[in-house]
């Protein structure tokens, strides 16, 4: 039903599984809570930002994390919803780190994004709940962050989420330009690497024998096998 399956994205050529899995749930629980954090952050960015640009970086960062997954993960089927859901809150980590003089509630949302964060990621610990999806989206937004999301559409924002002392401007400042390459050279260069080795049938857990812990802890309840 397009969950993410190594073997049929590889050999059986249906790379579409990168996309489509980024709109499934592994269960009820899993698909409120993300629907939570996606309220929670995502009105807040289309306010910001337009509901374009979040948009995109939504697409981008849940088909970064199913690349990372599908690197990783290669006797698993899973889904990825999250790695979108965490894209978002790694663009609204890097936004609000290259904007942080103009915002006056700072702590409350580093709050926010910890809490979502500590969430997603204890779910995560379930079988068919794609860690390896959320970290390889939370990488990806945070790099189209300083890209897509470096200058906030003033217009579309509440009036007391801003200092009073702030001026408005157009123009980017300099270290926004600097952080605007990095972050773009890095993510071109971390998809092209990434797919290349995944439809040359690469494993990247093979480099990494503790990597699947951070995807799946097994108990006497489940098994992390399937």
């Amino acid at each position: 039903m397009g969950a993410l399956e190594w073997n049929k994205v590889v050999h059986q050529h249906q790379g579409w599984r990168l996309v489509t899995s980024i709109w499934l749930h592994s269960g009820l629980i899993h698909l409120i809570v993300n629907m939570l954090s996606l309220l929670f952050i995502g009105i807040r960015l289309e306010q910001q930002f337009g509901f374009v640009r979040v948009g995109v970086v939504y697409l981008l960062t849940g088909f970064g994390g199913s690349v990372l997954s599908a690197l990783l993960l290669k006797n698993t089927i899973s889904v990825c919803a999250s790695g979108a859901l965490f894209g978002l809150l790694g663009s609204m980590l890097s936004e609000l780190l290259t904007n942080w003089g103009i915002y006056s509630n700072k702590v409350a949302a580093l709050l926010t994004l910890a809490i979502i964060m500590v969430i997603n990621l204890a779910i995560g610990i379930f079988p068919h709940v794609d860690n390896f999806a959320t970290i390889g989206g939370f990488i990806t937004g945070f790099l189209l962050g300083f890209v897509l999301l470096a200058r906030p559409q003033f217009g579309w924002m509440e009036p007391h989420d801003l200092p009073q002392s702030t001026q408005v401007g157009s123009k980017y400042k300099a270290h926004q330009y600097i952080l605007w390459v990095i972050a773009l050279l890095l993510a071109i260069a971390g998809f092209a690497v990434g797919l290349v080795m995944l439809f040359k049938g690469k494993n990247a857990s093979d480099s990494c024998h503790w990597c699947h812990y951070l995807n799946c802890v097994p108990t006497s309840k489940w098994s992390c096998d399937s």
